[in-house]
């Protein structure tokens, strides 16, 4: 069962891609082991010999991994799982000369190479380069470090497109705000999420403060290969970009860039910097979502479309939680999209068409 290219005759995923507990797992093997996932920023590796453990995308792939940068300066993904016998290496970020295995004191190098091991002295053919902690694709994007077990594209197809765009914003500069950053439990699978965020849709129906901020009849939505984009313009008198000369959206009263990054990734730019939500699948039914500020000019943070975050996520929280008992319904089967105001939802759909497939067990 495809996704019709065409979103003027396309229907919409089955309610069972929502529900089916063996097209989740399909999904988290074939979606997130193959893609590229937001697990750190650059403030948390800055000095030479800092270690920084991270659970990858825990309570769906939970892969151990480490991030490390070496005493040359470079910053390497490497497992974090003990070649001997599959202990975890670093337990807690630290700052250190080498890893050291706590269970039989095997060392690694910063850089994951094997150094020394105690009592085999006898071992033949030993060491290897297995013995070496296996290393992990990972780029760098500005400030925030992705990685992926096994990326099915590679980085610079996901973001090329987002740099050329808002590459001219102090990126680098945003610093981490815990206290406007936190995490939230939503009663949904995860990729109805994603279609909430991917559609301006809802806005006149949803969230009031945001639709004051914004122009929904100037709102659009641009695809591209791996990623999209949602353009808020803003109603006049809302904060707004300073948008260099050479930008393609001079001339517009830009209020915010909604940037998706395939599958699970949203950074979202406004004037006072960048608001970055990870969406997190826990289950079928089960998504925690993590909501990470990033700012750089903190006077202008209680202005314009991301002045109020925390209320439209709690509304976005509502909806997508009532879809979710609506998806499972018996008579529920598949809808069609609107052409003018869903064609992130129609490319996203694609694309998890692409990777996943879906079984025909119902039809629009």
């Amino acid at each position: 069962m495809q996704i019709d290219p065409d979103i003027r005759k396309a229907w919409t995923l089955p309610g069972c891609f929502y529900t089916d507990h063996a097209l989740y797992d399909r999904a988290r093997d074939a979606v997130f082991a193959r893609s590229w996932q937001l697990v750190a920023d650059t403030d948390q590796l800055r000095l030479p010999g800092q270690v920084f453990p991270v659970t990858l995308l825990e309570g769906c792939l939970d892969e151990p991994i480490l991030l490390t940068r070496d005493r040359a300066d470079s910053l390497h993904c490497l497992s974090n799982v003990c070649t001997h016998r599959g202990t975890i290496v670093a337990e807690a970020p630290d700052r250190a000369a080498c890893l050291t295995c706590r269970y039989h004191g095997r060392r690694f190098e910063l850089d994951g190479t094997f150094r020394s091991m105690p009592e085999f002295e006898q071992c033949q053919g030993f060491p290897t380069d297995k013995d070496n902690l296996p290393r992990m694709p990972m780029a760098v994007w500005r400030k925030f470090i992705f990685v992926a077990i096994n990326p099915a594209f590679p980085f610079d197809e996901l973001a090329a497109e987002m740099d050329r765009r808002v590459g001219f914003l102090p990126i680098e500069l945003a610093r981490f705000d815990p206290a406007r950053s936190r995490d939230y439990l939503v009663k949904c699978n995860w990729a109805l999420y994603v279609e909430n965020y991917l559609e301006g849709f809802h806005i006149p129906f949803v969230h009031a403060s945001l639709a004051a901020a914004l122009d929904y009849g100037q709102y659009r939505t641009e695809t591209y290969r791996y990623s999209s984009l949602q353009l808020g313009v803003s109603k006049g008198g809302e904060d707004v970009f300073d948008l260099p000369a050479n930008s393609p959206d001079k001339g517009s009263e830009i209020a915010a860039y909604y940037y998706w990054l395939f599958p699970n990734t949203m950074l979202n730019f406004y004037p006072w910097g960048i608001s970055v939500n990870v969406v997190r699948p826990l289950g079928v039914d089960r998504t925690r979502v993590s909501f990470l500020s990033y700012v750089w000019d903190e006077s202008r943070i209680a202005t314009g479309a991301g002045a109020d975050l925390d209320r439209v996520e709690r509304e976005d929280e509502a909806v997508v939680e009532a879809v979710q008992r609506g998806v499972r319904a018996r008579l529920y089967q598949r809808g069609r999209y609107s052409p003018t105001r869903e064609q992130g939802v129609h490319h996203f759909h694609r694309m998890l068409e692409d990777a996943v497939g879906i079984d025909p067990t119902s039809s629009g």
